[in-house]
């Protein structure tokens, strides 16, 4: 397998041509902070989280480092003041919306504030954690988005999700950086009767801590 050069945090490592530098940084031993990453799901890059700062000759651009593949040469910085500032805006935007579970722990190691945007608790960042697994690992795509920008949800397909979802045992949402999802998503699914709406939408609360499916999308 060939190998390429590059220089992380001032440590000259070497890593897989088909590496992403988030995967090179992490076998260094250098961690990387991210919410919607995991080794058995396809890159994603929706959190940023994983921003790194690049240089490459004399130019230096930020990139998300789970879908950014190394390069001979490459010098990366995963801290410089710019990274820092960059993921302290981020997690204050999603604490207004998922102050609870990853989120607030890494909330806590970078100083960030509660009050700097108007709360929306919906607890849900969007990582599609739950989303891709279904689809990907499991291959029972019971759950999905609708919508766009701020409308974007995720949703689950009922007359899927009575057949598939018993036997996973809520194995995806076990990835939930927020913490909010219950672990026995079988239990949360109502029965429908004869009628059964086309998707339901995936509501989060924290006091109750279990799937609220009143609003019907049709």
């Amino acid at each position: 397998m060939k190998k390429v050069s590059l220089t992380i945090d001032g440590k000259e490592i070497s890593a897989s041509e088909h590496a992403t530098l988030l995967q090179a940084a992490r076998d260094a031993g250098i961690q990387i902070p991210t919410l919607c990453h995991d080794d058995r799901l396809a890159p994603y890059g929706s959190c940023r989280l994983c921003s790194v700062e690049i240089t490459s000759g004399k130019k230096a651009k930020i990139v998300a480092s789970c879908v950014y593949p190394v390069e001979n040469g490459l010098v990366v910085e995963t801290m410089s003041p710019r990274i820092v500032k960059i993921r302290r805006v981020i997690l204050e935007l999603l604490q207004a919306s998922s102050p609870k579970g990853r989120v607030e722990e890494l909330s806590k190691v970078y100083g960030t504030s509660t009050d700097k945007f108007e709360k929306e608790l919906t607890f849900c960042i969007l990582c599609g954690l739950c989303v891709r697994y279904c689809s990907e690992v499991k291959k029972a795509h019971a759950l999905g988005f609708i919508g766009r920008g701020i409308e974007k949800q995720v949703v689950f397909f009922p007359e899927i999700a009575l057949k598939s979802c018993p036997g996973c045992e809520g194995e995806c949402f076990s990835l939930c950086p927020t913490g909010i999802l219950p672990n026995k998503f079988a239990q949360s699914v109502p029965s429908f009767g004869k009628v059964q709406p086309t998707v339901f939408p995936v509501r989060l609360w924290d006091e109750d801590n279990f799937l609220n499916l009143t609003r019907n999308i049709t």
